[in-house]
């Protein structure tokens, strides 16, 4: 068995968010799980706590359980974010294999022109390589709808600033399966059911949904 990659030994302790594999597989999901999804409002930081006294997005949820964010929103991104103490499920959603489609809303400087857009679908080189093609559309004057399937750090501000748009307000307005457009910003609630089976299926855990989910 490894704990976050390494061999557990005797005695180890185990947090919700650690890794758990027996024989290279992924533990089975405990059955004690909570899932929220959050608004996350700009200002927020998403982090567990903060040394400079920024509210957390844990302080926008109440839960009974230690939970965590799954993957990141900058400071100033707005939007959907699920929090968990399933650390199967926030494993597969994070992994690039996984492919999970994030969508955001991003207001930025100018107009896009064609060309800046295809560039968008097509790939953009950033410093840490070319990006995967991308679903953009232009909503409206300045306003683009992206679509990523990469966890990259400010991956779409930096995408827009390479084509010569800076991003001025962004929102994710879905993960995967899930979006709520009557969720208002600062406010969090419970996955339902259904949500949560729809992201399990999209990860692939099955299994998860056969013997931890109730028929």
């Amino acid at each position: 068995m490894t704990i976050d990659g390494r061999i557990a030994e005797l005695g180890n302790r185990v947090r919700p968010d650690q890794i758990i594999c027996v024989d290279g597989a992924l533990a089975p999901t405990a059955q004690n799980t909570v899932y929220y999804l959050l608004n996350k409002p700009d200002g927020v930081v998403t982090t567990a706590s903060d040394p400079q006294g920024r509210t957390t997005v844990l302080d926008l949820v109440e839960s009974s359980v230690r939970i965590f964010p799954v993957g990141r929103l900058d400071m100033n991104t707005e939007g959907l974010l699920i929090l968990t103490n399933d650390g199967r499920l926030a494993h597969l959603l994070t992994h690039p294999s996984s492919g999970i489609a994030k969508e955001y809303l991003a207001r930025v400087e100018g107009d896009p022109s064609p060309s800046a857009i295809r560039r968008l679908r097509e790939g953009v080189e950033l410093e840490d390589g070319l990006t995967s093609p991308a679903q953009v559309s232009r909503v409206s004057e300045g306003l683009l709808r992206i679509v990523i399937h990469e966890g990259r750090n400010r991956q779409v501000r930096r995408m827009c600033a390479a084509v010569g748009h800076d991003v001025t307000r962004l929102v994710r307005t879905r993960i995967g399966p899930l979006q709520d457009a009557t969720l208002s910003p600062g406010s969090a609630r419970q996955l339902s059911l259904s949500e949560v089976r729809r992201l399990m299926e999209a990860v692939g855990m099955n299994d998860a949904i056969a013997s931890t989910m109730p028929s």
